[in-house]
């Protein structure tokens, strides 16, 4: 009789929340339990949480309800951001048996251990002020790419953002654990392609119990990674301006392979905004680090996060926004609707956006992104790119990513999944 018991996992959120389900799946896998898709039946359904807006709150207890629906003598159980911030809540969702914080995510094995479907629910958690440490991760098979962990946390206090909250101090791994990390995913000879992922990825350097180690920086991390062989690409996830230093820009557009490639929060082009944000620039910062990679890199893809929406944000300010990055040399946006997240200063600012203005913004700009991106795309017609093409058959065709972040659709080819090919792009 086989007594083996299975895992599901389901990810809510950023690349970092993926290279912890990924680790923590092959966790339990090492524990005995069998791997299965989340939309499978299986003994113990795992949700890793975000909690960055009040939607992945209600995606997160939509899912406990459809596996109380499916399978209502499993365990459920929950961790990640929204764990973290509000475990008393999540406990009281009828269906759920574990709520793991931020400093018992990876102990999740010995809880499961002494879990019985029936228990009243428990809490695992403590105040994120003593939450210290930092545990490695990353993804494996489960995407194209490889989403490496290197640091966690953050110091900042963004008036809009929980995630210090939830995830704590910044603190990061130290380089030559990430250089095993490294050699530990290309030793499994199919990663072409790893992301660097953290909270506040330029931060690196401050040691897991938060205190700086001003002899390692995230400039010689990347410079210590790109000397190494089995891996072909690399991607710095994202990365805020201020610390998006011109050693780092300079290093990337020579690098054998850092990809030319950035992701830069902006969250608005008004400085009144900015201020009121608690961001640590201002928007002519911003406009010089885009020139400056303009300068070394002209083909470089360069993405922007904006909040819409934020409170006090009059029209003149969300047009002030509009112009000035539809005078940025940026490809793409991701755009986002404020949302009000308890604890957050931002409650505190006068002046709430009506949600219909909201989202009315959120269109203009993700119609600006759309236009920007086929601009950047027509201005690199006729030059030949490196793709990586993912290994999915969507229907016949495939997927893949340029060097600078063009994503190309073609017919699927079996030798082509999961390689590098030469693009002319049109």
């Amino acid at each position: 009789m086989n007594t083996q018991k299975s895992v599901a996992f389901h990810t809510l959120g950023c690349k970092l929340n993926y290279s912890e389900t990924s680790t923590l799946s092959r966790m339990l896998e090492a524990e005995g339990f069998a791997k299965k898709e989340f939309d499978d039946l299986a003994d113990v359904y795992v949700i890793n949480t975000c909690s960055v807006t009040d939607n992945a709150d209600k995606e997160c207890r939509q899912l406990v309800r459809r596996i109380g629906r499916k399978a209502p003598e499993s365990l459920v159980v929950i961790t990640g951001c929204y764990a973290q911030l509000k475990p008393k809540e999540i406990a009281d969702i009828p269906g759920v048996d574990l709520v793991l914080g931020a400093a018992e995510k990876f102990n999740i094995a010995d809880h499961l251990k002494e879990l019985t479907k029936g228990d009243s629910t428990r809490i695992s958690s403590c105040d994120i002020e003593d939450v210290s440490g930092f545990n490695s991760a990353y993804s494996l098979n489960d995407r194209t790419r490889t989403f490496l962990k290197v640091q966690d946390g953050c110091d900042y206090t963004c008036s809009f953002c929980t995630i210090p909250k939830a995830r704590g101090k910044s603190r990061s791994s130290d380089i030559q654990s990430v250089l095993d990390n490294i050699k530990r995913i290309a030793d499994t000879g199919n990663v072409k392609e790893i992301v660097l992922t953290g909270v506040n990825l330029g931060d690196f350097g401050k040691g897991p119990d938060g205190q700086k180690k001003s002899e390692e920086h995230f400039f010689d991390l990347i410079r210590s990674i790109d000397e190494l062989e089995g891996i072909d690409r690399y991607r710095i996830s994202s990365i805020e301006p201020n610390l998006l230093t011109p050693d780092i820009i300079s290093f990337v557009a020579g690098s054998r392979h850092f990809m030319p490639h950035f992701h830069i929060p902006l969250q608005s082009g008004s400085n009144k905004i900015l201020r009121l944000m608690r961001r640590r620039y201002q928007r002519e910062l911003y406009a010089e680090r885009i020139q400056e990679i303009k300068c070394l890199m002209p083909h470089c893809g360069i993405g922007a996060d904006v909040i819409v929406g934020f409170p006090s944000e009059t029209d003149a300010e969300f047009k002030e926004t509009f112009d000035f990055i539809h005078q940025l040399d940026v490809s793409y946006l991701h755009v986002f609707t404020y949302s009000e997240r308890p604890g957050t200063a931002a409650l505190d600012i006068k002046g709430a956006v009506p949600v219909p203005v909201r989202h009315e913004r959120n269109k203009v700009l993700r119609n600006l992104s759309y236009k920007k991106m086929q601009y950047f795309t027509q201005r690199q017609n006729a030059n030949t790119r490196t793709v990586l093409f993912e290994d999915h058959n969507k229907n016949g065709l495939m997927e893949g990513y340029t060097d600078n972040y063009i994503r190309v659709t073609t017919s699927f080819r079996e030798e082509w999944a999961g390689q590098l090919v030469d693009w002319v792009i049109s």
